[in-house]
């Protein structure tokens, strides 16, 4: 799903024109990565958190150059669902 369809399928099942679904979904992302990028998780209850990792330091490869590289320490953003969602999920998709 994209999120064309997403803002299409909201749009269907609220009754709210298109436009506005998209502003409203523009708004949440928009939303979510500035708390990330300010270094505050997101918590939605029922659906899941947007938090943000940290990575370890580690040795990687360049394989074309057959060398060792240092990859440093760093933080990524990620997705953690809440367990009614996993759960959810386990039972449908199989």
């Amino acid at each position: 799903m994209t999120k064309a369809d997403l803002v299409a399928e909201i749009a269907n099942k609220t009754g709210i024109d298109k436009l506005s679904v998209q502003i409203i979904v523009e708004s949440f992302m928009t939303t979510v990565k500035e708390s990330l990028s300010g270094k505050e998780n997101v918590y939605l209850r029922g659906f899941g958190s947007f938090i943000i990792k940290e990575r370890a330091e580690k040795t990687g490869r360049n394989i074309s150059q057959n060398t060792t590289l240092l990859i440093p320490a760093h933080k990524i953003p990620a997705f953690k669902p809440a367990k009614s969602f996993s759960s959810l999920i386990k039972t449908t998709v199989k």
